[in-house]
């Protein structure tokens, strides 16, 4: 039986800027920060010769796992992945005081993609990017009303 998410992952090309900037915007201390490589890596990565480092980042119910790869040398992106392209387009955080995380984070130099945005009364949210433009969203409201009507599914 699935009982919950445990972490994300998310690869990035610098550990220790992606570790400060999860400090300084989610209050993610580290858990775990080693190298990595060897077969079990490149079974379980599906990636031979994969190496680098890895880090576990945690805050309450809130992991991400932050890999540096050495090898295979990611290739850079030019411009940051959509969220409409195929894979995991982000990660969500509830928040309390969305505004004022918005402005805090904002003024951390974080890119949003917009002003937090009220549905309809229900919930309030945003798509914010982290330094290798990896996508989070900030999110204000009960998990379970969900609003998914007209324009709410139409955001990138």
């Amino acid at each position: 039986m699935i009982t919950r998410l445990n972490h994300a992952g998310i690869s990035v090309s610098n550990l220790g800027r992606s570790i400060q900037f999860y400090h300084d915007a989610f209050g993610l201390e580290v858990v775990v920060q080693a190298p990595f490589s060897g077969k079990l890596y490149e079974q379980i990565l599906g990636l031979p010769g994969a190496s680098g480092r890895v880090a576990l980042m945690k805050n309450g119910n809130l992991q991400l796992e932050l890999f540096e790869f050495s090898s295979p040398r990611p290739v850079s992106r030019a411009d940051p992945r959509s969220v409409h392209e195929h894979g995991i387009s982000h990660f969500c955080v509830e928040v309390t005081e969305i505004e004022e995380e918005y402005t805090r984070l904002v003024a951390c130099g974080v890119s949003f993609h917009c002003a937090p945005l009220d549905f309809g009364g229900v919930a309030k949210a945003t798509y914010g990017r982290d330094p290798d433009g990896n996508v989070f969203e900030l999110w204000q409201g009960e998990s379970t009303n969900f609003p998914m009507k007209g324009e709410c599914s139409s955001l990138r």
